[in-house]
């Protein structure tokens, strides 16, 4: 079985064995509305479907919550991909996904621009 540090059937020599668009049965579309920065983690309740190798690596990440961006990166995969991989794992029941918390802090305008001055120095 794969390693998630390898990524799932990767080959040293040969690089990724089979097209990422095959991983995800060619779907371009996930069905859980997923971010690049959602948290997903494991349920811990056991998929009743069959799963893929892919499937298996992503679920094994995803102990803890870790974002979309980083089992992607783990993967090596394409984010859109790792999203169909994601919500097939969503839809069964072995993770939850929650959305990224957003702070609707307003930016101060003069801190941004004493950033650029400063930027500015510097080159």
């Amino acid at each position: 079985m794969p390693s998630p540090k390898d990524g799932p059937l990767l080959d040293d020599a040969a690089g990724r064995l089979i097209r990422p668009y095959t991983v995800s049965g060619g779907r371009t579309r996930p069905t859980a509305a997923l971010d690049l920065l959602s948290l997903v983690m494991a349920t811990g309740a056991s998929p009743q479907t069959q799963l893929g190798p892919e499937h298996t690596v992503a679920l094994g990440l995803c102990d803890g919550p870790t974002s979309v961006a980083e089992i992607s990166a783990h993967l090596r995969l394409p984010a859109v991909v790792t999203k169909v991989l994601l919500s097939d794992l969503v839809d069964c029941g072995a993770v939850t996904a929650r959305a990224p918390r957003s702070h609707d802090i307003s930016t101060d305008r003069s801190l941004l621009e004493a950033v650029l001055d400063g930027l500015r120095r510097r080159l």
